[in-house]
């Protein structure tokens, strides 16, 4: 499935915050609106990085309360991972689990118009598989398998069933 498929199904809000926001701010943003993570972006609307409850964790673990009182800019991951418009859930979740991170923003000629998590990408995995899962079982239980029919798995491409 596409990500401007995906996209059409989860809706495209972003919520953004400023580099100059505090740790604080953010994490009582990020509790309020239910998300793990923000992206951070310049008073142009330009991406600048990411910030999530991993990055507010580690603030707190290594500089005490004082981490919840710095500006989100000394915390945020600055190497941001971008997904296109146009590629596949299947190739973002093995771009996520290379690069071990949990969100993606969504990138669509340089304008940012969405974010993925990684349980958005998991649930469409799924969701493919269950569809699978399904049309094979209605295919068997119509009488429809013949004789030296194999069939293969839109998943993985392997052979599932000979008839």
């Amino acid at each position: 499935m596409l990500v401007t498929q995906v996209l059409n199904n989860k809706g495209r809000a972003v919520f953004t915050v400023g580099p100059d926001d505090t740790v604080s701010s953010v994490a009582a943003l990020l509790y309020a609106r239910k998300v793990g993570a923000f992206v951070v972006v310049d008073s142009h609307g330009r991406v600048v990085g990411m910030v999530s409850e991993r990055d507010i964790i580690r603030a707190v673990a290594t500089m005490g309360a004082e981490g919840l009182l710095v500006t989100v800019a000394s915390i945020m991951s600055r190497d941001v991972i971008f997904a296109e418009i146009n590629e596949t859930a299947g190739v973002l979740l093995g771009r996520m689990t290379d690069r071990r991170v949990r969100h993606l923003p969504v990138m669509d000629g340089g304008a940012l118009v969405g974010i993925l998590s990684i349980g958005d990408l998991v649930k469409v995995r799924i969701e493919a598989a269950e569809y699978e899962a399904r049309s094979l079982r209605d295919y068997i239980v119509t009488g429809s398998v013949l004789s030296g029919l194999c069939l293969k798995s839109s998943v993985d491409r392997q052979y599932i069933m000979c008839g």
